[in-house]
């Protein structure tokens, strides 16, 4: 389906109620994409996998369909103009391949209602759903934070020197190619500062973007994002811009999301996301996930019903979390106890 803007946000109740309401988001991608072979020891992370191989990028995208998720995110996380240029490339080259990310999560999701229509009946067949249901696509546009690739999209500290227009003017071109490539939305994710959200809901004005968004922050405290400004001052941002349909949590311990959907919802009516790292701790230095600092798959998906209790509508993971963790969450909300009637 299509989230329209002429009502994005009833767009999104449809694509809700439609799904059982609540849907399910997909997982980690970085990780998903090394465990098959990806070398992803670069300043472009998991953008890197645009240039070299793309068909590993899909193959991850439909382990994540076949695990039960609703929503898929582009592997444009940390893929910009400015950091495919530092690489060599033109400005024409490094807008195909954001072009690119957008469309191999299409060709994934058709590929998998392919399957379906294969399968007949709606169901599961050796672990794998199989069930043609409505499925976005989302654009990923990480912070300015993720482009540097230097721990900052942790602290949100970017200095004086970066300005809202800096921001906007880094996003903008973009914002614009996303956009226009095809995805049924754009996910503005771990937005870790209140400059930033306000740089993403000006652009969104600005520059006439014609599909809705979603704002997910990360926090360290279960009480701020991580910059240190306040959360509520935040999803008020959100909140306020028309083509915002979706405001929530990503890349934040489990532990702290109970607290951050209560402290969200007090600002906003509009439909709350969550999808939480393993819990693991990042270390910017060393440049990877400190081992043995997260939960286990299950005690992350015994987290899911109070999340859903507590008014989150959009489900899935960050970091860290794969193709198990999903199947789990969407085993655990499909369980008769998680029906909306009994929430």
């Amino acid at each position: 389906m299509r989230l329209g803007l002429v009502n994005p946000l009833s767009s999104m109740s449809n694509f809700l109620q439609q799904s059982g309401g609540y849907a399910l988001i997909d997982g980690g991608l970085a990780t998903e994409l090394e465990r098959h072979g990806a070398d992803l020891n670069d300043p472009l992370w998991s953008a890197k996998c645009l240039i070299s191989s793309p068909h590993l990028i899909k193959t991850v995208h439909l382990d994540y369909l076949e695990a039960g998720a609703d929503i898929i995110l582009t592997a444009s996380y940390q893929a910009t103009i400015q950091g495919f240029e530092s690489k060599g490339m033109s400005k024409e080259d490094s807008e195909a391949l954001l072009q690119r990310s957008v469309k191999i999560a299409c060709e994934a999701r058709d590929t998998y209602y392919e399957r379906c229509a294969e399968h007949l009946s709606d169901g599961t067949k050796n672990g794998r759903i199989l069930k043609h249901r409505p499925i976005l696509v989302a654009a990923s546009v990480g912070s300015y934070g993720a482009y540097l690739a230097d721990g900052s999209e942790y602290d949100g500290n970017y200095g004086d020197a970066v300005t809202l227009s800096t921001l906007k003017e880094f996003h903008r071109r973009r914002v614009q190619v996303l956009a226009e490539s095809g995805p049924d939305l754009i996910a503005f994710e771990t937005i870790p500062n209140k400059l930033e959200a306000q740089a993403y809901a000006e652009l969104l004005e600005e520059d006439g973007i014609n599909i809705p968004a979603w704002f997910a922050f990360n926090s360290k405290d279960g009480v701020n994002v991580v910059s240190g400004d306040s959360l509520s001052e935040c999803a008020s941002i959100a909140d306020s811009s028309e083509k915002v349909i979706a405001v929530g949590i990503n890349c934040t311990p489990p532990r702290f999301i109970r607290g951050l959907v209560l402290s969200i919802q007090k600002v906003t009516s509009k439909p709350i996301l969550i999808y939480p790292n393993s819990g693991e701790t990042y270390d910017p230095d060393q440049k990877q996930w400190v081992q043995s600092t997260g939960v286990s798959d299950e005690d992350f998906v015994s987290y899911v019903n109070k999340w859903r209790e507590c008014g989150a509508s959009l489900i899935g993971g960050c970091c860290r979390t794969t193709p198990n963790t999903i199947r789990a969450i969407y085993k655990a909300l499909k369980s008769p106890a998680a029906s909306p009637s009994q929430l």
